[in-house]
């Protein structure tokens, strides 16, 4: 197996970005055709049309992303479902990306650790950091100008992963084994000293040694006593202070409460009700009715008490 781990006869796809110079490229190119052979077995693919290449499932033993010499790709989580989708079961990928030692507020900058993850997400299975390349003053600032990065912990690293030996969404079926191994007799095994710990039979019961508690003797005189009836009624509404019937009121409060309402009578605020109609102010309640001598009991209906 030549570089890059590609052998003769092998499909190999070719995955650059605009980044890429053309001749180191084309050299890339000419380099992977001379190990796989003639018959267009090399694809060269851009990052960013990859999607709508419209390659067949399984289509390359090999695909190389980024690994045009001075290449900056960024590879997306879209882009690398893409590469394992055609990709060929058990296929290698190989890539190069600049990364950077520590994430920061660039989040379009991965760290090492993040596009190993990726990858591994993707589908991608027995996926490792081949090496890192260090760059130089002039290589870092022209990668970070490309990638709006102002920081100086840029590197380059060189990742391999494998496609798994099988195709996306191929099923085959588990052979499980629910066979049950019983004991010799089967069932399961009992320690008959724990077994006898908890069986109490009729002779344990007419037994003379063993001492058995009469339900009776644990209850003294004051629990034969019957109770006094006053003890048990609840607390009416008086004797707890309250001036208000409660809502559920039991104790007679709420209905001596309104039969002192009903009787009550009005007070009178001009002091002419007693003298008839005429006298009388327009929300009176004594309205409608005849003259009376005053300090008589008028009984008021229900009737005109609310609409006074």
């Amino acid at each position: 197996m030549g570089e890059y781990g590609v052998a003769p006869g092998q499909r190999v796809a070719i995955v650059w970005d605009s980044s890429s110079p053309v001749e180191a490229l084309k050299d890339l190119v000419d380099k992977v055709q001379a190990l796989v052979g003639a018959d267009n077995r090399v694809s060269v693919e851009n990052v960013n049309q990859l999607s709508q290449s419209a390659h067949r499932e399984s289509s390359f033993d090999v695909i190389l992303s980024g690994m045009v010499p001075g290449s900056k790709a960024q590879h997306s989580v879209e882009l690398l479902a893409e590469v394992a989708r055609i990709l060929k079961p058990g296929g290698r990928v190989l890539l190069k990306e600049p990364v950077v030692t520590e994430s920061g507020e660039n989040g379009k900058i991965k760290t090492a650790a993040k596009l190993l993850t990726t990858l591994t997400l993707s589908g991608l299975v027995e996926v490792k950091e081949l090496q890192k390349e260090v760059l130089t003053p002039e290589e870092a600032q022209s990668v970070g100008e490309h990638l709006g990065y102002q920081g100086n912990d840029l590197l380059i690293i060189h990742i391999e992963g494998r496609k798994p030996n099988f195709e996306v969404g191929s099923s085959s079926q588990l052979k499980l084994s629910f066979a049950k191994t019983p004991g010799p007799s089967g069932k399961p095994s009992v320690d008959p000293t724990a077994a006898k710990l908890w069986t109490l039979s009729a002779n344990d019961m007419n037994d003379e040694g063993m001492d058995l508690l009469d339900s009776d003797e644990l209850l003294d005189s004051e629990d034969l006593k019957k109770p006094d009836p006053s003890s048990l009624r609840a607390p009416s509404c008086k004797e707890m202070g309250k001036k208000k019937a409660c809502k559920n009121c039991t104790c007679g409060l709420a209905e001596e409460l309104e039969q002192e309402k009903r009787s009550s009578q009005p007070k009178s605020a001009c002091g002419n009700c007693y003298l008839g109609d005429a006298f009388r102010c327009a929300s009176c309640p004594y309205l409608g009715m005849p003259a009376f001598k005053p300090g008589e009991k008028i009984l008021l209906q229900e009737n005109q008490l609310h609409d006074a």
